[in-house]
């Protein structure tokens, strides 16, 4: 998968899912309250930096280690969308590929995200490495955090 397809399928997403915020919103219907709230620009865009997470050189191995490391790699992607950093992450499924996942981050510049990146255990231990790429989109995106703790069933 190529930067340019993520880009676009996380473009759609944005897009499409900005406006369920609202069920009272029309379709269409320009929502003052809501914009201020994503921090868009007059075309409803912002800037973010997409981190492509790649295969790292150093696989820790099965076991406790590795089941911590990871345990602190959700934890840590948590702490980051609870502070408003991290907007969107998740992995891809090409198993065949070194691509192993994405974050998408609400932060200025890629040097502020690069700090963010490096307190995840996968990089700190060398199991990912990180791609850094800066991204114009929806502003809408900012909102996805709040959407899918709406349709995430607790246990």
């Amino acid at each position: 998968m190529q930067v340019r397809h993520v880009l676009l399928l996380l473009a759609a997403l944005a897009f499409g899912e900005g406006r369920a915020a609202d069920p009272q919103a029309k379709p269409g219907a320009y929502d003052p309250a809501l914009a201020a709230q994503a921090g868009g620009d007059e075309n409803g865009m912002r800037q973010y930096v997409l981190v492509i997470l790649r295969t790292g050189p150093t696989r820790v191995p099965d076991g406790e280690a590795r089941k911590a490391m990871f345990a602190g790699h959700f934890a840590n992607m948590e702490r980051l969308s609870k502070a408003g950093k991290l907007v969107l992450a998740g992995p891809f499924g090409d198993k065949d590929v070194d691509w192993r996942g994405l974050f998408v981050f609400a932060v200025a510049d890629i040097e502020e995200a690069k700090a963010l990146v490096a307190t995840d255990p996968v990089i700190i231990q060398g199991e990912m490495v990180a791609e850094y790429h800066s991204w114009y989109g929806s502003a809408a995106t900012v909102l996805l955090p709040g959407l899918h703790q709406r349709i995430v069933r607790s246990p």
